[in-house]
């Protein structure tokens, strides 16, 4: 397991706490100097009384600590198992937001439409050999990586979690989850504390700016460019698509959209050899529409158990995945960037 120091070093300022205001905006607690700053003064001030105020949201701390880390994970891990044995979403509502949110959330009215009772099936998550990225940045919301072996799925398989929440008073939340080969998670640029190093939006260096990345990949879905390298969800996902819309008696139309908002924003950690490993997310919808005389079968119960509608002349379904990318340096030898996981899932049907 990675050890990352949980107290900042005395070089580092003490960071004033900030809080949610009733309209949502975050403002500065007070630190025994008798009033709140407003977001003009200056960062760092020396009042008559000698008391020192720090803007928490310039001040760049770690985003955790790895006890703190540690917690979270136990905390979701139970919710998620909660939620999957007795298919309620309201068990793990808490405890997961942004892409993961959507798609448990769908597997989990579904579960619940098939099996009233609970999940017949459940085999709870267990997770081992986990290992802590947390990085330093300044400005909320923060957030850190959690690499573990599972129980589930193949056994050469790391399961990374990216934790986010918006402010102190908040808990640790799940936004993305992927599953990606052990030999695939890259190895992370950390400074002398052992603390990671997050990527900023718009960050040159790399081969594509993090914020640009989920516009990018839906345009590559329509139209194929040597950014992506190939793989099942580049390469192969163009080649089903273009399979199913060539079978005859049914129409198949695919509509992409980017999600960038929110706890849907991409993020990153840069990577050893200059790169990042961003995670982001997109939406998928896919329409169904028959010939005349043509049945659209619905043969998978999860869409049975989400559609609204009856499909007489048409079927929408929509799905929300999300996938982490290795995004090479602007100055690689090759600059496409790779898929190294995604995880999805049916959010709703509509037939008409």
């Amino acid at each position: 397991m990675s050890r990352v120091r949980g107290v900042p070093s005395t070089r580092r300022l003490r960071e004033v706490r900030p809080v949610r205001t009733r309209e949502g905006r975050r403002g500065l607690r007070r630190h025994g100097c008798g009033a709140l700053l407003s977001a003009a003064v200056a960062v760092l001030s020396l009042t008559a009384s000698g008391c020192v105020v720090v803007r928490g949201d310039l001040e760049i701390v770690p985003s955790s600590t790895q006890g703190e880390a540690a917690r979270a994970l136990e905390e979701f891990t139970a919710a998620y198992n909660d939620a999957d044995k007795e298919y309620d979403q309201s068990r793990d509502a808490s405890r997961v937001t942004g892409a993961l949110a959507d798609i448990d959330g769908g597997k989990l009215r579904s579960g619940a439409k098939i099996s009233p009772s609970g999940n017949p099936d459940h085999v709870p998550l267990k997770l081992s050999d986990v290992k802590y990225t947390i990085p330093e940045k300044a400005a909320w919301p923060r957030w850190f990586l959690v690499d573990a072996a599972a129980n589930k799925g193949r056994n050469s398989d790391r399961w990374l979690f990216v934790f986010t929440r918006d402010g102190l008073d908040d808990v640790w939340e799940v936004s993305f989850l992927t599953i990606m080969p052990a030999s695939d998670v890259p190895q992370f640029k950390k400074d002398e504390d052992g603390y990671a190093q997050v990527v900023a939006a718009d960050d040159p260096q790399l081969s594509v700016a993090p914020a640009e990345l989920p516009e990018k990949y839906v345009t590559y879905l329509k139209e194929d460019s040597a950014l992506f390298a190939d793989g099942p969800y580049t390469s192969q996902e163009r080649a089903k698509r273009q399979k199913n819309a060539q079978r005859p008696g049914i129409v198949r139309q695919y509509v992409d959209e980017p999600l960038t908002n929110g706890d849907y924003a991409p993020v990153g950690l840069r990577t050893t050899d200059g790169g990042a490993l961003v995670f982001f997310t997109t939406r998928h919808y896919e329409k169904q529409t028959a010939a005349q005389g043509v049945d659209i079968p619905v043969n998978d119960a999860a869409v049975r158990a989400l559609m609204t509608g009856e499909p007489r002349q048409s079927l929408t379904l929509e799905f929300v995945s999300n996938q982490a990318v290795l995004d090479p340096a602007r100055t690689a030898s090759d600059e496409q960037v790779r898929f190294l996981g995604q995880v999805g899932g049916l959010t709703s049907a509509k037939g008409e």
